[in-house]
């Protein structure tokens, strides 16, 4: 492709890249060249929102400043700076890609090409990562990219298609100047995250609203996803704490498929709220191993993973015989009573952990 300069570039590209120096969002990540340090917010924001990132990102760097010091660290170190950042299988990812480059020389890869071979790297991030620190003429097509340039072409077809993202994928690199393709790259993402949202797009924002075949309908493109119905789960979480108030978390076996690895609340599934304290306790000595007392439920909480809606029925309770745990499940693995107060920071925990514990506080307050 040969390079243009802005000024032959298309009247499209001129008034995007326009558009998007003149008031393009102050990220972190838009400070830094560093392929490491773009690779770890490129992670961070697969799924999750970019005020969520941020604090988490900032952290993150400043622990682990470099691929090698990345390498170097412990897993649970790791998930727990990812506490409540949610699919922690990225973080997993993340480490092995790290280890793998230090096995490799310490030297981050710069292609698009070599990016690919490291674990958790697939073709937008490697893409995305290329085209930003490496200036490698090569198109994104993340959701954003996606969205923006379906309504441009107006196509209603499924962008996922082998046909359709063919199209899609011409149209951004014939918008790319190739002398700025990480800028071009950005500025189509930025104009999906901040203009041409999901819902209610502001099409009077948009530098390429002259060209938009959609423009007039904007939310009948790109063909809506059917969205998967979340399955309701109704699940006891047991609070147990000593008499130094200290919680009880168990970890989660490594070879669970959601959130392997994490600390959580002893918890069992149950057919309704309000079951039996009786019940409960039972449940969890299967579960879990050991004599539990538990009282009734005293609040509930919702909360949503994976395609899951999980209302958490909330029970105080006592761990009144140690003996028997780990013995009877391979779910009851390093008990372990924390101040939760003190000592939350050192453990890798899901949000729901936060959100229980926040809710017993209330009531005890």
């Amino acid at each position: 492709m040969p390079v243009r300069s802005m000024s032959e570039a298309l009247p499209e590209t001129r008034a995007l890249l326009a558009w998007y120096d003149d008031g393009r969002r102050d990220l972190p990540w838009r400070r830094t060249r560093d392929h490491y340090a773009v690779w770890v917010s490129e992670i961070m924001l697969q799924q999750t929102r970019v005020a969520t990132v941020i604090p988490y990102y900032l952290a993150f760097l400043e622990r682990f400043p470099t691929v090698l010091d990345l390498a170097a660290a412990e897993e649970d170190e790791i998930l727990a700076l990812w506490s409540g950042l949610g699919y922690y299988r990225r973080a997993r990812q993340m480490l092995a890609a790290a280890r793998q480059v230090a096995t490799q020389g310490g030297v981050f890869p710069e292609t698009s090409d070599d990016l690919r071979g490291l674990p958790g790297i697939g073709p937008y991030t490697a893409a995305a990562i290329a085209s930003i620190c490496s200036g490698e003429v090569i198109p994104v097509l993340d959701g954003n990219v996606e969205r923006v340039l379906a309504r441009r072409l107006a196509m209603d077809q499924d962008v996922k298609r082998a046909t359709p993202r063919r199209r899609l994928q011409a149209e951004a690199a014939a918008l790319l100047l190739p002398d700025r393709p990480g800028d071009s790259n950005q500025a189509l993402m930025e104009l999906g995250a901040t203009v041409c949202t999901p819902r209610s797009p502001d099409c009077s924002r948009c530098p390429l609203e002259d060209g938009c075949l959609g423009r007039f309908d904007p939310d009948r493109y790109p063909s809506p996803k059917k969205k998967r119905k979340p399955v309701a789960v109704t699940r006891a979480v047991a609070v147990a704490r000593n008499c130094g108030g200290d919680v009880l978390l168990f970890r989660r076996p490594d070879e669970d498929r959601l959130m392997a690895g994490l600390w959580e609340l002893p918890q069992v599934d149950i057919t309704r709220p309000n079951t039996p304290a009786g019940d409960v306790a039972h449940s969890l000595a299967e579960h879990y191993g050991g004599s539990w007392q538990v009282e009734p439920e005293v609040c509930q909480v919702r909360h949503g993973i994976t395609h899951r809606s999980l209302t958490l029925c909330i029970h105080p309770a006592r761990l009144q015989d140690r003996g028997l745990l780990a013995a009877r499940s391979r779910s009851a693995r390093d008990p372990c009573w924390v101040d939760w107060k003190t000592e939350k920071d050192r453990y890798a925990t899901s949000s729901m952990v936060e959100k229980v514990l926040a809710a017993v506080d209330k009531i005890d307050s």
